[in-house]
């Protein structure tokens, strides 16, 4: 069983940790995917809307805005959860310290979870702010696409947190980038409908927790999700997230506990 306080207070560490690194993490989080929203959404759009104008029956914009909440999200779950952890295992070794107080490998895990959770909801919050303010979004059912980015955040946090604990060196983040994290940025349905992909790659994207909260982010955006198909988009990313979360706790208590 987790006690709540003890995670709240590895949560409290990271906070803190944040407050040193706020500006460049809010450039990387907020003003790079803004920026690109504006690039993408209203230049490229532009281009879209005075040839075949629209996508999938909506303007570009409002069909992008939601793939970047989502994909911001992962995205930023990848930073979170490689060089960060890999500190307090590793290098700083501030987990072990950690563990030499009442705290155990649970509460290293739940607070960890806790303060992602909160980054995640800021982010999110944030960024669907900004594509209000451009025009998307605008409905009530849209903020409901702030929770699955949460969730789709965790679902890519909680794996890439287990996979971390395994890694001795930083060696194998380029692989993780280069190979998972950037494929799914550019193929995960953010910029244009899976169903123009090969359908080799299309069933590989359904199989990945990015195109599913896309999906669903996009849905509410657009006022047209659907009781079915959005619980197959919620199953898919709590499966991926709690899975994430036991294959996490395990892989640091290996690394942890002696």
């Amino acid at each position: 069983m987790i006690a709540v306080r003890p995670a709240l207070r590895v949560a409290e560490y990271d906070a803190a940790s944040f407050r040193k690194s706020w500006k460049s993490a809010l450039f990387i989080s907020v003003v790079s995917p803004v920026l690109f929203l504006g690039a993408m959404g209203l230049g490229l759009g532009g281009l879209v809307g005075s040839g075949r104008g629209t996508v999938a029956g909506v303007s570009y914009l409002r069909f992008l805005a939601p793939g970047l909440l989502v994909t911001t999200a992962m995205q930023t779950a990848s930073a979170e959860t490689t060089y960060p952890i890999m500190n307090r295992l590793h290098w700083s070794k501030i987990y072990e310290a950690m563990l030499n107080t009442p705290l155990r490998v649970a509460d290293l895990l739940a607070g960890e979870l806790v303060w992602l959770t909160a980054r995640f909801a800021v982010l999110s919050l944030l960024f669907h702010v900004v594509a209000v303010c451009f025009g998307a979004g605008r409905s009530a059912m849209a903020l409901l696409a702030i929770p699955v980015a949460v969730a789709t955040g965790l679902a890519f946090a909680t794996p890439i947190l287990a996979y971390t604990a395994t890694q001795r060196n930083d060696q194998g983040f380029n692989a993780l980038n280069r190979f998972i994290i950037l494929p799914l940025f550019l193929l995960g349905g953010s910029f244009f409908p899976v169903t123009q992909l090969p359908l080799v790659l299309q069933g590989i994207a359904w199989a990945t927790p990015l195109t599913h909260g896309v999906a669903l982010g996009r849905d509410l955006y657009l006022g047209t999700a659907g009781v079915p198909s959005s619980l197959v988009h919620v199953l898919v990313l709590v499966l991926y997230t709690v899975v994430g979360v036991l294959l996490a706790r395990w892989t640091m208590t290996r690394r942890l506990v002696v």
